[in-house]
């Protein structure tokens, strides 16, 4: 059964396309039928493409950024539309919350999939310096398998790790 996540950040040009990204190539790398798009909570890119910043980055790491810059929906926020909605910071998350009309168990931090040693946002990289684009993707690559193994249960990675005879 496909499930569907939605990434989402501020403008949809650098931390949620990101993530759309990232978890594209684990979810093919693991053979998991998922369907990932990105969404911003504001509309001040809408039609963009990602910041060019993020591109590059992630193109060094051999990912491509595609997706075009749309605005959440109050449609999007429902259970029946995505298993999975995932806001970068507690900003967007509570925007979210608003929209949806309250607490929806599907509407999570995405750093609730990440351990005590990252911080609870995912830092918004645009108004900062070079690096800041580099530790989202770092957060990203730590926590989509494990947005991946909780969703689709623990067999996604049966064999995957094991050592080769």
């Amino acid at each position: 059964m496909t499930k569907r996540i939605l990434f989402v950040c501020m403008g949809n040009i650098c931390r949620s396309p990101a993530g759309e990204a990232v978890m594209q190539r684990f979810a093919e790398e693991f053979r998991v039928d998922v369907e990932i798009e990105s969404a911003g909570t504001h509309g001040y890119h809408v039609g963009e493409g990602a910041d060019a910043r993020m591109m590059a980055a992630a193109e060094a790491r051999g990912y491509e950024l595609t997706s075009r810059a749309r605005k959440i929906t109050p449609e999007d926020l429902s259970p029946d539309r995505f298993d999975l909605v995932l806001a970068m910071d507690a900003e967007n998350h509570s925007i979210l919350l608003e929209t949806a009309g309250g607490l929806m168990p599907h509407i999570r931090m995405f750093s609730d999939y990440l351990d005590d040693n990252w911080p609870s946002d995912v830092p918004d990289p645009y108004y900062g310096e070079e690096d800041g684009f580099d530790q989202v993707l770092d957060m990203l690559e730590e926590g989509c398998p494990v947005i991946l193994q909780t969703l689709m249960g623990e067999g996604i990675f049966d064999g995957m790790f094991e050592e080769e005879q």
